[in-house]
């Protein structure tokens, strides 16, 4: 399970640290893509959180599932940690999601999100401990 969350810089090759307590679970290789649900940050996947996620989308209709895999698969590249645990985030990805400077790397379960710092701190004003226990309410926990 990854949680937390990190900034980190990112150098002008494009190249960001990710924090070593994510590495082990990601492993060597893994993908990333563009956010799909509306978020304007990437995702990163295991390869087997990935494959995971291929297999549900499979299950869909096919007319269904074809907008998703276009939309998924040309926005998503294979990683890999360089020696000293940085990947290259392609441009394309980092022009999609405002990546310059500095990121956000934030730990959500089965993958982790790779935020701008503004737009991981705006989303945090929107996501407040009120909305979110309302939310959670429907729990019952």
């Amino acid at each position: 399970m990854l949680f937390g969350n990190y900034k980190h810089s990112i150098d002008k090759k494009g190249r960001v640290s990710i924090p070593a307590k994510f590495r082990d679970e990601l492993g060597e290789s893994f993908m990333i893509c563009l956010d799909y649900t509306g978020s304007c940050c990437l995702r990163a996947y295991s390869m087997q959180s990935w494959e995971k996620l291929v297999e549900q989308i499979a299950l869909l209709p096919n007319v269904k599932s074809t907008k998703v895999r276009r939309y998924l698969y040309a926005n998503a590249f294979n990683v890999e940690l360089d020696s000293l645990g940085r990947i290259l985030i392609p441009a394309t990805l980092r022009e999609q999601v405002k990546l310059e400077s500095e990121a956000q790397i934030v730990g959500v379960d089965a993958y982790l999100e790779i935020w701008n710092t503004e737009l991981w701190a705006n989303e945090n004003e929107v996501t407040t401990s009120e909305s979110v226990a309302q939310i959670m309410e429907e729990l019952n926990f």
